[in-house]
């Protein structure tokens, strides 16, 4: 192993050993410092690896105190990937969740902020509440997998596959089954911008869909600052009661006849 990687090795056992636990007692001892985490676990690293860590300022350390900065946090999930990863890794909100793979419930990992939704899905009002409901958020995501299924993003590079397909009598899977659910897909989209109206979709469409940012958003329609959230807000909801309409209470009427009484038939 090279003494690059070495060091590389020291810096990370370092900040794990620190982040998240505020300011740690340090000592100076022979051939390095011992770092005393809470809960009395102490280790010992070296001096350089120390003033290695300092110099890119990834802690703060005096003759007695080390504590982590904000930056070491972003090293540690850079240093924890592949290399070819690290940057994404970086800006991940990365979540456990399950989801339906050809009928079979399946573990995977999502990123929670690949879609403008997902950082929207965190913003709170003063009193604490959502500021999108979760059953808003749920019918933007459902748009984009019909969006998505559909094929309806613009393609950017050439495609070689033919624009129209039939099904043959007996065949199975392949490009005919994809374009029967693609038609479907689109026919969804359609219903769905209907339902919400031509004031509310556009908005609906460039964030949930084509994941525009809405200062973005707000630059094209030459809306107001802070706007275009409560414009989304408006049509996410709208979409919410268009895929899960609220119930109608039953309104039958009655009358009540006298003795004898008999309906007349119209």
């Amino acid at each position: 192993m090279s003494e690059a990687a070495v060091g590389n090795k020291e810096l990370v056992r370092l900040l794990r050993h620190i982040a998240g636990h505020g300011a740690l007692m340090l000592e100076r001892v022979v051939g390095g410092v011992s770092i005393r985490r809470d809960g009395g676990q102490a280790r010992q690293f070296p001096h350089a690896t120390v003033e290695h860590a300092g110099a890119l300022g990834l802690v703060i350390a005096t003759e007695t105190t080390i504590k982590a900065t904000p930056e070491a946090l972003a090293f540690l999930r850079r240093a924890m990937v592949a290399p070819e990863e690290a940057f994404q890794e970086q800006h991940r909100l990365s979540e456990s969740t399950t989801t339906t793979i050809d009928g079979i419930r399946q573990p995977v990992r999502v990123n929670r902020l690949e879609s403008p939704l997902g950082g929207l899905a965190r913003l709170k009002e003063k009193s604490g509440q959502p500021f999108m409901p979760p059953e808003a958020i749920a019918a933007g995501e459902r748009l984009h997998a019909d969006f998505t299924r559909g094929q309806l993003q613009p393609r950017l590079t050439m495609t070689y596959e033919p624009l129209v397909s039939s099904k043959t009598r007996g065949g199975a899977g392949g490009i005919a089954d994809l374009c029967d659910t693609a038609i479907a897909a689109r026919g969804r989209v359609a219903r769905a911008m209907e339902a919400v109206g031509p004031e509310l979709c556009g908005v609906a469409l460039d964030v949930c869909c084509f994941e525009k940012g809405l200062e973005l958003v707000e630059r094209e329609r030459q809306w107001p600052a802070r706007s275009a959230k409560l414009m989304l807000r408006t049509a996410l909801m709208a979409l919410s009661r268009h895929y899960a309409p609220p119930r109608t209470a039953d309104r039958r009427s009655h009358a009540w006849g006298a003795e004898g009484y008999r309906p007349e038939i119209l």
